[in-house]
């Protein structure tokens, strides 16, 4: 816990205009991001071009000059995760106009397999998330929050201003929903 006070303060610190802080808060969450970048890429092809480190560093780079002002530790992983996602669909999508639907990048989600058996195609997933976020945006949060960001239920509640509970229901729903549309295809 004091860590995420550390981490909190230097966020502040940092937007607000101290230099130092970044140099300090650098190696504590780039561990962070690491690990997160390090969890999607164990679902990679073997032969995929974007390695962890890549990864985190282009989502760091982005981070950095965005003019956000972070509420905390699990905001700005929040947002972290947000950003690696994207950038992963980018590669994904990069990918697949030069190979024109060739090995499309599989990501595995660490808590649960919402597409069964293997990995669901990461063009896939953002399809079926920005429908998701159509039909209902907190519920993609969440989902957003636990896959990709690796939050706990009291980290996701503190973001979105909601009780733990609620994170609860709202992702046993959203896992529910995105499985069901992820299988649609499959069972008609």
């Amino acid at each position: 816990m004091h860590e995420q006070a550390d981490v909190t303060q230097l966020l502040l610190d940092w937007r607000g205009g101290e230099e130092k802080a970044l140099n300090v808060l650098l190696p504590i969450v780039q561990d962070n991001l690491h690990q997160l970048a390090a969890s999607y890429m164990r679902g990679e092809n073997a032969g995929h071009t974007l390695q962890a480190t890549a990864l985190v560093n282009e989502a760091f780079l982005r981070l950095v000059d965005a003019k956000l002002t972070w509420q905390n530790r699990a905001h700005f992983i929040a947002i972290a995760a947000n950003t690696m996602r994207r950038i992963l669909v980018d590669h994904a999508r990069a990918k697949q106009r030069e190979k024109r639907g060739g090995d499309a990048i599989q990501v595995t989600l660490h808590e649960t397999s919402i597409g069964g058996g293997e990995g669901p195609d990461i063009l896939d997933l953002e399809d079926v998330l920005t429908r998701l976020t159509t039909f209902d945006a907190r519920k993609a949060q969440v989902i957003e929050m636990s896959f990709f960001g690796g939050l706990t239920y009291d980290e996701i509640a503190e973001v979105l201003a909601i009780s733990p509970a609620t994170v609860d229901r709202e992702l046993r729903f959203a896992k529910a929903w995105l499985y069901r549309e992820m299988h649609q295809d499959t069972c008609h």
